[in-house]
């Protein structure tokens, strides 16, 4: 089969959370449960390091406005990881370009990183922090449970980020306006600092 769903699903996953694909993928390949994996990903210090920075995204995502700066922080990180992991799935296979495939999990992940990020701002207009942990979490798990379906089934994963990607998109449209409420709120914070300040200017968050 092609390992074009497979690199498909790595993208959409790696624009909510990169780290998690690195480590699910390593760990699959390290204990023999794929071949898909490239050596790359299973070595020891990559999963170490993929494994920290996993448990830093697991606490900044979840804490209100903290999310939204590691999500900008973010927007080159996630889709060149999802390229890389892409370009590397699609080497091992040899049936797909490396260069095509990078292509196609940089744009995915892309596409979801925007959502999710999009998606975090509009939920920092509420007032609790309860949503931002719900949502954090599923997205965790949504990323473990795709990634572990694509090893066994990659088309109907596949098919299934697809789904949630154009999802989200469409919910994203919907939250428009309390995306510009986020950025309002942002600007209006800056504004306080700097006359607090004494029109020095100072972080909005």
């Amino acid at each position: 089969m092609s390992v074009l769903p497979l690199v498909f699903t790595s993208g959409w996953a790696s624009g909510i959370n990169a780290y998690a694909v690195v480590l699910l993928f390593g760990v699959f390949g390290a204990t023999g449960l794929t071949d898909e994996v490239p050596e790359s990903l299973q070595r020891t210090d990559v999963l170490i390091v993929a494994g920290v920075l996993f448990l830093c995204e697991a606490v900044a995502d979840k804490i209100p406005y903290v999310d939204s700066i590691w999500d900008t922080v973010h927007t080159v990180i996630r889709p060149v990881a999802g390229a890389v992991v892409a370009a590397l799935l699609a080497g091992e296979s040899g049936s797909l370009p490396e260069l095509a495939a990078g292509a196609i999990g940089g744009l995915t992940a892309l596409m979801s990183h925007l959502v999710k990020a999009g998606t975090r701002m509009a939920i920092n207009t509420s007032p609790e922090p309860f949503s931002n942990i719900g949502v954090s979490m599923a997205e965790d798990l949504g990323v473990a449970g795709i990634i572990t379906f694509a090893i066994f089934h990659p088309l109907a994963a596949a098919i299934t980020a697809g789904t949630l990607l154009l999802l989200g998109l469409v919910v994203l449209i919907f939250l428009a306006s309390r995306i510009r409420r986020f950025w309002r709120r942002r600007a209006r914070r800056r504004e306080e600092n700097r006359l607090a300040a004494g029109g020095v200017d100072r972080p909005p968050w």
